[in-house]
């Protein structure tokens, strides 16, 4: 008789986005897309669609708390990561939780702002998130701005974006990958570590539906590491798993539309294509 191959688990932790193109929703498909299962904490509700968020409601700490018990005690994550999480407060409390949980690397996408321009992290919450979840990060997956905002440095070019990625090495994650989505001409994402900095070169597709990209390559790196890659062999993963889902969007909606988070040639089975 076979033994069955118990599937990897990874964990979101993060907001929800009721048009399904971001968030949990956006992790969860990803997750499965790596032929991963995905478990997940909701710390936000948010009434959205393709034109923007029209209400956030935070989920009380209790029940965050309630819910990151209930996996721990039964389906404990071999790699979790963090999204959208509103406000200090729920920083303070998800930091709590993972420090004194065994759930694997930690990635941490600093979430502060939809595509539509909507705030998504309360301006309080920026020193929580550098303080204290970023000293617990595997990786960090900043774009642009968001690195400029964590490091207080301007990014407006690949060398200041380099410049904020080392900076923010010393704040305590292992890895740092600024994104370069926000960047004029083809994006290149930068993996920052203690050994250098490794550009990772892509193409860009002219489309307005790119919502929910973020999530959706912290996601992936996730899974990835969930499955037993290194960071390295996870982040050139994910970014192709992001161009795929990039190139065929679906078209949905009025504004910036959600990716294919099944596009062709996933799920690759139980672990991801070789590089």
């Amino acid at each position: 008789m076979t033994a069955v191959r118990a599937q990897a688990i990874a964990a979101t932790i993060a907001g929800s986005d009721s048009g399904g193109g971001a968030g949990i929703q956006a992790d969860l498909k990803s997750f499965a897309a790596a032929g991963v299962h995905g478990v997940s904490v909701l710390v936000a509700l948010t009434a959205q669609n393709t034109l923007g968020v029209t209400a956030v409601h935070p989920v009380p700490r209790a029940f965050v708390r309630a819910q990151f018990e209930a996996l721990d005690q039964d389906l404990g994550p071999a790699a979790v990561k963090t999204g959208m999480l509103l406000s200090a407060e729920l920083i303070e409390l998800v930091a709590e939780l993972l420090a004194a949980a065994d759930w694997g690397p930690l990635v941490v996408d600093p979430v502060m702002v939809a595509k539509s321009g909507d705030r998504l992290l309360r301006r309080s919450g920026v020193e929580a998130l550098r303080r204290r979840l970023l000293p617990l990060a595997e990786v960090v997956t900043p774009n642009w701005p968001e690195a400029a905002e964590l490091s207080g440095l301007p990014v407006l070019s690949e060398a200041d974006a380099a410049r904020a990625g080392r900076l923010l090495l010393e704040l305590g994650p292992r890895w740092v990958v600024v994104k370069g989505g926000h960047a004029p001409g083809e994006p290149t994402d930068l993996l920052v570590g203690s050994d250098g900095i490794t550009a990772l070169r892509g193409h860009r597709v002219a489309s307005r539906h790119t919502h929910g990209t973020g999530c959706t390559f912290s996601a992936a790196i996730t899974a990835q590491l969930a499955l037993g890659r290194s960071v390295p062999e996870a982040v050139a993963a994910a970014k192709r798993y992001v161009q795929a889902a990039i190139e065929s969007a679906p078209g949905l909606g009025a504004g910036h539309g959600p990716l294919q988070h099944l596009p062709s040639g996933w799920p690759p089975g139980p672990r991801a294509p070789d590089d």
